[in-house]
């Protein structure tokens, strides 16, 4: 299923939303594709919406979920990719 939280995650001037699935990766990026969102805008395990195509993605199948249950479902699908941490030697 494909998932997204609401636009609210500030930068470049506008507010963004994530877009997820909760099945895997392909049909995350089929998804994608479908709702004309460049490739650019993949990073690790979502792309970044911007607020202004929150609605064409939910009119178009998306559901609407609060972030942390974004972020429950992905990692319960075991697609959360985390950002690398960087260690202190």
């Amino acid at each position: 299923m494909i998932l997204i939280d609401p636009p609210a995650w500030p930068g470049h001037g506008r507010l963004w939303s994530h877009l997820v699935s909760d099945v895997s990766y392909d049909e995350l990026h089929a998804f994608a594709a479908e709702l004309g969102v460049p490739a650019r805008g993949f990073d690790r395990d979502h792309y970044d919406l911007p607020g202004d195509r929150y609605d064409r993605a939910v009119a178009q199948g998306a559901r609407p979920v609060s972030s942390r249950e974004l972020v429950a479902r992905l990692t319960a699908a075991g697609l959360r990719r985390r950002r690398a941490t960087l260690r202190a030697s």
